[in-house]
């Protein structure tokens, strides 16, 4: 087996989506500035299925997996509707702005890209799917401040900015000191537009 990426399948959001998450990170900041970990605003995707390692010898089946799924999907109309926290306000790890819109067709998209899988060898996911876009996460800190930023995220209003997402993206993740940088291996359309 050659050497191979790590990689996942993802959508990748308009620019002013990107930037309307950048604005909702900047609100929290000041509150989780010294132990929340923030996703740049330019890695910001929503993320079907992550692969993991990834032999060159096993992107081109997944090309061909995806390119059939595009094919027969249609384009996503999805919305930004609201801050949250995982796993919960009590522990938290993640900060997150969750979607509405057409999450029949999303959860369609994701649950056809996890059958088309198995073959290949990616077993599917234990946890059930969850339309979420990750914010920040975070690291260790007093059970007062944790408290405190929940409290925050969880009341901070969200804008309910509708877009489209026409794109399924295969992608690799490098993981460095300064955060992971994304790679775009392979785009398809959906619905072949």
């Amino acid at each position: 087996m050659r050497p191979g990426v790590r990689a996942f399948i993802a959508l990748e959001l308009p620019q002013e989506i990107k930037t309307a998450l950048f604005e909702l990170q900047d609100k929290l900041r000041a509150e989780g500035r010294d132990f929340v970990a923030w996703v740049r605003g330019e890695g910001i995707h929503l993320t079907l299925k992550f692969l993991g390692d990834v032999s060159e010898d096993q992107l081109p089946p997944i090309k061909d997996a995806l390119a059939i799924i595009a094919q027969r999907g249609a384009p996503l109309s999805l919305e930004l509707s609201m801050t949250g926290l995982f796993p919960n306000p009590q522990h938290l790890r993640v900060v997150w702005v969750g979607l509405a819109g057409d999450i029949a067709g999303l959860v369609n998209l994701q649950q056809q890209i996890e059958q088309a899988l198995i073959p290949l060898g990616f077993p599917t996911e234990a946890r059930p799917f969850s339309a979420h876009l990750t914010l920040g996460r975070l690291k260790e800190t007093t059970a007062e401040a944790g408290r405190r930023f929940g409290q925050q995220v969880l009341a901070l209003p969200v804008a309910r900015t509708s877009f489209q997402v026409r794109l399924l993206t295969l992608m690799q993740s490098q993981l460095n000191p300064h955060g992971a940088i994304y790679t775009t291996l392979a785009q398809f359309p959906l619905g072949g537009t």
